[in-house]
């Protein structure tokens, strides 16, 4: 394993497909190569998000959770087996239900918007959801088990909550409070554009 990962570049490729864990070779559009080069993605947005200010126990966090993806990469890259265990998803449990706890109720939309490291974990959260469609999509067609799917799913409600966690954490001194979606600055915007009607 050492020497294969000093070898960066293996040529292996240029036919257009890619090595799993078992050995096998697959193209590199293969459903199970898309799922799990959205979690090399996710994994490296986490990385971005944690080069920002962050509060400590959030940063603990999210490194868990890079840990946890790695894993989760892992196990998609070998068929049969299991490297994501069940307390993986108890974990994100755990952290959605402390942070959400603290938060005020929402009650109307909020953009994706805020401090820095606010509007990066949203799009943590896009791409977590992208992982988890392109897992669900290869669940169609072959065994996957089911804790990948489950920790996707509960990563993005998480970074969601922790996007709210980061604006009022402040940080940057840019946030304080959720960035809301108001419908009437539309509306207001759609009246100042509409033409008149005087001739």
């Amino acid at each position: 394993m050492a020497n294969r990962l000093s070898n960066i570049a293996t040529r292996t490729g240029d036919d257009g497909s890619t090595g799993l864990g078992d050995g096998s070779r697959v193209p590199k559009d293969h459903l199970r190569v898309q799922a799990m080069g959205d979690v090399d993605e996710l994994n490296s947005n986490l990385g971005v998000l944690l080069a920002e200010p962050l509060p400590e126990d959030v940063r603990e966090l999210l490194v868990t959770i890079q840990h946890e993806l790695f894993n989760l990469g892992g196990e998609l890259c070998m068929p049969g087996y299991e490297l994501l265990k069940e307390g993986a998803v108890l974990r994100l449990d755990q952290a959605l239900a402390h942070y959400n706890a603290a938060l005020p109720r929402l009650k109307e939309f909020i953009l994706p918007a805020g401090t820095r490291s606010a509007a990066i974990a949203h799009v943590c959260r896009t791409v977590a959801r992208r992982a988890e469609r392109a897992v669900v999509t290869l669940a169609a067609s072959e065994t996957i088990n089911a804790a990948p799917r489950q920790y996707l799913n509960r990563l993005s409600d998480l970074l969601f909550v922790l996007a709210r966690v980061l604006n009022r954490a402040n940080l940057d001194g840019l946030g304080g409070d959720d960035i809301y979606w108001h419908s009437e600055r539309l509306a207001r915007l759609d009246q100042d554009e509409t033409p008149s009607s005087e001739t």
